[in-house]
């Protein structure tokens, strides 16, 4: 499993009671514009920003909306995490039980869809309207750990008043974000919730150790139904003839014919049957089979890509659209490339593979991972990027569609080029 960045609450030796004074200091004088007796942690100080220009009130103790009980059995159903679900409870319920706490687990809209935990912490998180079917976004209950990982797509720890609603202050809660491994995308937050007397610096590490064990099953099952395609996708390829591909529904190669061996295409959003352009390929023919798609290349020159529109408008879910003469192709893109995207599309004459890497890690030395991602991005997106040095084609238009405000673009990203 791979190092992510860990936002803990509680500094190294720190006295709880002591630090959670200072920090109700340091929200109070946020909210009057008097100075703070410190600085709130950047990614706290950045959901107070998002909270003040809602117009979230501190004060409010309004239960956030709860969908019916069909409803929330019709999200459980449709949220890709419950596979995830056995995991989840193997890992953190009994540590829940005995150190009063509670496990949420969310989906990427922030609605609670499971709780489990303590009895005495349940009753005291129905006070809050913090019950399954709630609405535990940031925009509906202020700056919280599971809210504020859906925004920063990283683990975070939030405690006393880090929580922008005092009604809040008494609690501690350590939330991670956990990923379809197929496509990047993210199915929801995980998170442990207690009375902030229970905060402890290692709680977060823990979430997020078994959410990333979770991750990583929900990887094998994948390769295990790719495996099964495969079985399938061979005999059909070899009776097709031509230059043909069999994929599953996220684009991952089970088996090709007459192609340069990739292990994934980038297929656009809201696939049918019936031809459509990929900027990698071209013209093709796009079938069904059982688990996925059959996806001949049409033996005609393909029109070559002439715009590209990088939409980052969502916060969840950035999109690049590609246009050629022969059609349009929408792809939603994982955080990272969407980063790569946006930096590349700001500098279009180009960058280094080490200025790109100051770009997005701080530091120019990590060009060999920069060069990695850009393979997969150019092997995706066809004849829209070149390279030496890295950049969008000249031919190709492009154009970036922003949110209102400088702050909410790409808000998951520490990238020093985004953030700026």
């Amino acid at each position: 499993m791979g190092r992510r960045d860990l936002e803990a609450a509680l500094p190294a030796g720190a006295d709880p009671r002591r630090y959670a004074r200072v920090l109700a200091q340091v929200h109070e004088a946020a909210l009057t514009g008097k100075t703070p007796p410190s600085r709130p942690r950047a990614i706290i100080g950045e959901s107070w920003q998002r909270m003040r220009r809602l117009g979230m009130d501190p004060d409010s103790r309004a239960a956030a909306p709860v969908l019916n009980f069909e409803e929330l059995e019709a999200r459980r159903r449709t949220s890709g995490l419950l596979e995830a679900l056995p995991t989840l409870r193997g890992g953190l319920i009994s540590l829940a039980e005995q150190a009063a706490h509670i496990m949420v687990v969310v989906d990427a809209a922030g609605q609670v869809l499971w709780r489990d935990g303590s009895a005495a912490v349940r009753r005291r998180a129905d006070g809050l309207g913090f019950v399954e079917g709630a609405d535990w976004q940031e925009t509906a209950v202020g700056t919280n750990a599971i809210g504020t990982a859906l925004v920063a797509r990283r683990p975070v720890q939030v405690y006393s008043a880090e929580h922008y609603v005092r009604a809040q202050h008494s609690w501690t809660c350590a939330a991670a974000p956990l990923h379809d491994p197929r496509d990047g995308r993210l199915l929801g937050v995980v998170d442990l919730s207690g009375p902030a007397s229970t905060v402890h610096a290692t709680t977060l590490a823990l979430v997020d150790a078994v959410t990333q064990l979770a991750e990583s099953q929900l990887r094998t099952t994948h390769l295990t139904e790719l495996e099964r395609l495969r079985g399938f996708a061979v005999p059909v390829l070899s009776k097709v003839g031509g230059r043909a591909v069999v994929a599953d529904e996220h684009g991952w190669v089970a088996a090709a014919a007459g192609l340069a061996p990739v292990d994934r295409i980038a297929l656009p959003t809201g696939l049918v049957p019936g031809g459509v352009w990929l900027p990698a390929y071209g013209s093709c023919a796009v079938e069904p089979v059982p688990g996925g798609w059959l996806i001949r290349l049409v033996d005609h020159e393909s029109a070559p890509p002439t715009r590209a529109v990088l939409d980052v408008r969502s916060p969840r879910e950035p999109e690049l659209t590609v246009s050629s003469a022969a059609g349009t192709w929408t792809h939603r893109l994982s955080p990272r490339h969407a980063e790569m995207l946006y930096v590349l599309a700001s500098h279009r004459d180009g960058r280094s593979a080490s200025e790109l890497s100051a770009d997005l890690f701080g530091d120019a030395s990590r060009t060999v991972t920069v060069r990695a991602e850009m393979s997969r991005l150019r092997r995706h997106f066809g004849g829209i990027l070149g390279a030496k040095p890295y950049r969008f084609a000249d031919d190709v238009e492009v154009l970036v569609r922003r949110p209102a405000s400088p702050g909410a673009v790409l808000p998951h990203s520490l990238a020093p080029a985004i953030r700026g």
